[in-house]
């Protein structure tokens, strides 16, 4: 999943990086002019752009998707690509986690002996999409980051980048954690139910007991 695209090779020659790129703005209105601008550099194979979207998250912690891009050498991206996967973790109760100013990092939730920095790269987009704010995420191919760095900071946008590998990376050992997350969940609400039912079971033996002995609770 992380080797490049072999689309726009006037863009993807050898040196280029392939990133994933998340854009705050002082104006959120900017964001979608953002896109347009990512779509020009594009056509203009400055840059290759394999998908963009426009999203912003809610009060709930909830990230929505507003407007998308995709390369026209892609066609068939559009709600299967890796922004899919990347919003649906962000904006998610574990997005919130690890977006979090706690310090609560994904290496220490899911012990990736890989990440050493003091910040993951899914700890640092999902902190970069601000709640109640409007954020460009981005999929792009380039040989300089100058080129999308200067046209998004004459739009008031702040750039985040990170490799695709090690979002990718980080996405998979996200959706096997949440996965452990639910099946250790199952097995703590089934024990649960256990202890309980058989609280309930004793409680009526012991109203049982006390009946037969007179109205004197008898010994267990």
């Amino acid at each position: 999943m992380s080797d490049q695209p072999s689309t726009n090779n006037e863009v993807l020659a050898e040196g280029s990086t392939y990133s994933v790129i998340a854009v705050s703005f002082e104006d959120d209105r900017n964001a979608y002019n953002a896109l347009t601008v990512l779509k020009e550099l594009d056509e203009q194979r400055r840059v290759g752009v394999q998908e963009g979207i426009v999203v912003v998250r809610g009060k709930d912690g909830q990230v929505v998707e507003k407007d998308r891009a995709e390369s026209m050498f892609l066609p068939n991206t559009a709600g299967g690509g890796l922004l899919g996967l990347l919003i649906g973790i962000i904006g998610g109760p574990l997005g919130m986690l690890i977006g979090s100013a706690s310090g609560l990092m994904l290496g220490s939730l899911f012990d990736l002996s890989d990440i050493d920095e003091t910040e993951s790269a899914l700890g640092a987009i999902s902190s970069s999409v601000e709640v109640g704010r409007t954020s460009l995420l981005a999929v792009v191919t380039e040989q300089s980051p100058e080129v999308i760095d200067a046209a998004m900071t004459e739009l008031g946008g702040t750039v985040l980048r990170r490799p695709v590998a090690d979002v990718e990376a980080e996405l998979a050992a996200a959706q096997d954690a949440e996965r452990k997350a639910k099946w250790e969940a199952r097995k703590e609400l089934a024990r649960s139910h256990h202890e309980h039912d058989k609280a309930a079971v004793n409680a009526k033996l012991d109203e049982l007991k006390t009946k037969l002995s007179g109205g004197q609770k008898a010994p267990a």
